[in-house]
């Protein structure tokens, strides 16, 4: 479907095609539902979405609920679980296509689950692939300038958001079989975001806040150790971002009933996310990171975590054709944080990775940036230089299963088994 889209983009007119594309996307989306029976009116379903933190929330959501004896169906960037069963994502999208996602809806129902936990982007929003899967629940983490090309300006990109919370369940809805029609929605929103009041609009039945300083005092030295309510969580993770991201997933199972004990065994058993923030083991005096940071506030949060190290940093930045604007701005952060800076290809599609890789080097002033096109030899001379107290941080993949590159070609691709096999070579 996604080459013969390709191949109607560039055949039709882009004026005729922009003014189908949402038509068609719509109806894609009620088909999809409609096969399926509209799967998600019988389950609780839990929806994710703000610029950071997504697949972290939903991840640390669906454990807590695990652990309250909930069977979940999970899908986030990282990856699609039923129950037990886990799948990565390999679709480049958090959501993929209608019938994918509305097939594994009903696979859940069938099964007997109750709650489902999704992640929900801007683009999903923007073609409709969210649409008919109506919430119970709706987190907003936050929103920072991001897909601005995509979207046309930040407005339009956080409408699309706002049209994301919007989407709320009713639950005297005749589909909805399996949840109690007294049962009211919920919407968690971050109040430290400048834009919380306009999610504070959606027409959620009960609407909560969190905050950083709820959790105060943080105890980042040995994972984190955070304050929720009146008792103390502690986490593996690493980073008061994602002490952020563990106030939004407690609130949330908080409000929709779970005890306050299962929310503290459901994130300190949650040990790892891949793909963020996430640790490869090593026998070495100096650690390797793999992150998804794809944002400068991202990198920022990232970098701030290792405040003692020496950083060795391999920095691809945005996709090819996409947020040019936050290029130099993303190498600035580098300049200010890392010791030593490696800039690498990333996912160039069809632009030239030579040429985002030189709008990179040309914003870094004060330091020299090794250019090293192909990503492994970067992510080897970045883990062979690494020495003691230091730290080797991969960036702006994550869990990508692919580089993305011209005319729709997929390498096959993981910074974390580049970076195990690089590190193996090691004597």
């Amino acid at each position: 479907m996604e080459r013969i889209l390709r191949i109607i983009e560039k055949i039709i007119p882009k004026k005729i095609y922009r003014y189908f594309q949402p038509f068609y996307h719509y109806m894609m989306a009620w088909i999809g539902a409609f096969i399926y029976r509209f799967p998600a009116h019988k389950l609780y379903v839990i929806g994710v979405t703000g610029t950071k933190g997504k697949s972290s929330v939903t991840e640390m959501i669906n454990s807590i609920l695990e652990e309250a004896g909930y069977k979940t169906i999970l899908t986030n960037t990282i990856r699609f679980k039923i129950d037990q069963e886990s799948l990565p994502n390999k679709f480049k999208m958090s959501m993929p296509g209608r019938f994918f996602l509305q097939k594994k809806l009903r696979q859940a129902v069938k099964a007997g689950f109750t709650h489902a936990v999704i992640e929900i982007t801007s683009e999903v929003s923007k073609f409709y692939r969210n649409r008919f899967i109506p919430l119970d629940a709706f987190v907003f983490t936050n929103i920072t300038p991001e897909h601005i090309e995509s979207h046309g300006s930040f407005e339009k990109y956080l409408e699309a958001k706002l049209d994301i919370g919007r989407n709320v369940k009713n639950h005297r809805n005749q589909f909805n079989l399996n949840i109690n029609p007294s049962q009211k929605t919920v919407g968690v929103i971050n109040k430290d975001d400048d834009e919380a009041d306009k999610f504070l609009e959606t027409n959620y039945d009960q609407k909560i806040t969190y905050s950083i300083s709820d959790a105060k005092p943080i105890d980042l030295s040995d994972g984190i150790k955070m304050r929720f309510k009146k008792n103390t969580i502690y986490s593996h993770l690493e980073g008061e971002f994602n002490a952020v991201n563990i106030l939004a997933s407690a609130s949330l199972a908080y409000e929709i009933g779970i005890p306050e004990q299962k929310i503290r065994d459901g994130i300190e058993n949650l040990k790892v996310i891949p793909g963020r923030v996430q640790k490869i083991k090593t026998n070495k005096d100096f650690d390797i990171i793999i992150d998804y940071a794809h944002t400068a506030e991202s990198l920022t949060a990232l970098y701030q975590a290792f405040p003692n190290k020496k950083k060795i940093c391999v920095l691809g930045n945005t996709g090819g054709g996409r947020d040019k604007w936050k290029r130099p701005i993303m190498a600035k952060v580098a300049e200010k944080y890392c010791d030593e800076i490696i800039l690498t290809n990333e996912d160039p599609y069809d632009e030239d990775p030579m040429e985002i890789i030189e709008s990179m080097e040309k914003a870094i002033t004060k330091k020299t940036p090794a250019v090293i096109l192909n990503r492994r030899s970067a992510i080897r001379t970045a883990i062979t230089e690494a020495g003691p107290k230091s730290v080797v941080l991969i960036t702006g993949k994550g869990t990508d299963p692919y580089i993305m590159e011209a005319d729709g070609k997929k390498t096959p691709w993981s910074d974390f088994d580049v970076a195990t096999e690089e590190l193996k070579k090691l004597k």
